[in-house]
């Protein structure tokens, strides 16, 4: 009887190694995938407090709670689901901030869409506030066709879109309507 038991389990196990020899038909690159999900990131950072550095001053430094990193897909992006803190300092050490709910960064067009109570607050005093905010890196240009408040001094304007470079030097608020102060 132990000697049945034991042909059988040998002729088990010799019929799941065939199954899996003449199986695997897969390619390499089909086998590496299995490892990681396409649908999850390939790397999650918590808590992170990333300080840029140009000649060693500080240029910006980036702060949230988490970041998922989709590097592993064909249209690689860093998603930041839990908000985003973003100092910014000019060649005089001024300040400029941004902050939004949420945050997401194309690596190959070095775009960025910043969504949720979006507020960019600068140096100067003027402050953009916008529930979906888009950022070329490579332009150093800011949009939205969303509605905008755009406070600069005394003026408060609103409007249905936002177009400036990054230093609101040329700052354009779309079809706008607010509060300018006019001299007598």
């Amino acid at each position: 009887m132990k000697r049945i038991k034991t042909y059988n389990f040998l002729n088990i196990v010799m019929a799941f190694a065939m199954t899996i020899f003449f199986s695997c038909n897969r390619s390499l690159e089909d086998v590496k995938k299995l490892g990681v999900s396409e649908n999850e990131p390939i790397g999650v950072a918590e808590n992170i407090n990333l300080k840029y550095t140009d000649s060693g001053r500080v240029t910006a430094n980036l702060k949230s709670p988490k970041m998922l990193d989709y590097s592993n897909r064909s249209f690689s992006y860093m998603e930041f689901p839990e908000t985003v803190d973003l100092d910014l300092f000019d060649e005089k050490n001024q300040k400029s901030n941004i902050k939004a709910d949420y945050g997401i960064y194309y690596q190959s067009t070095g775009l960025i869409d910043l969504r949720g109570h979006v507020v960019i607050s600068t140096a100067s005093n003027d402050t953009l506030f916008a529930e979906q905010l888009y950022y070329d890196d490579e332009r150093e240009w800011l949009f939205t066709n969303k509605p905008v408040t755009f406070r600069q001094g005394q003026s408060i304007i609103n409007g249905k879109g936002f177009d400036s470079d990054s230093k609101f030097k040329k700052a354009l608020v779309l079809e706008i309507d607010g509060i300018l102060p006019v001299e007598d």
